[in-house]
């Protein structure tokens, strides 16, 4: 599972490629319901990062500092450092190598492996079609039933 940080990072930007526009810090904590103060924090860090652009006064806001089909979830992950990314023990021991294989290892390799290679297939370009269906549907009228 990914950290709570790159969680947010995901789902802010995914709402962000989806809007293809600038937006304030307020209304992209509003459309994720990501809480303010720790989005404007993590603005920062993707800002610092390269992956968002921010302008300060009238027509300002966040944007995408690059293209979302050019940002996989991988590279987001590295960058701010989610411990998914650390080739750790399933079950908590110190390493987890070959040389040093608990009863879960096997599955473990297999499962981390199946992981990572989701991350690295997987582009801000996904999010930003998947947000874009879901606020369609959050905002379709309800269907009549027969």
């Amino acid at each position: 599972m990914l950290c709570q940080t790159v969680g947010y990072a995901i789902t802010a930007l995914g709402h962000l490629a989806a809007n293809d526009h600038p937006m304030l810090v307020r209304e992209i904590a509003a459309g994720t319901g990501i809480p303010t103060a720790y989005l404007a924090k993590l603005i920062n860090m993707l800002s610092r990062k390269g992956f968002v652009a921010t302008q300060r006064g009238i027509g300002g806001g966040v944007s995408m500092a690059r293209k979302p089909e050019q940002v996989t979830l991988h590279e987001l992950c590295a960058a701010l450092d989610d411990p998914l990314l650390m080739p750790r023990c399933l079950l908590g021991n110190d390493e987890c190598s070959d040389l040093r294989a608990c009863p879960a290892h096997r599955f473990w390799v297999v499962h981390r492996e199946k992981e990572i290679d989701y991350l690295k297939k997987t582009t801000l370009r996904h999010l930003a079609e998947f947000e874009t269906k879901r606020v369609k549907t959050a905002h379709a009228p309800p269907r009549k039933r027969r």
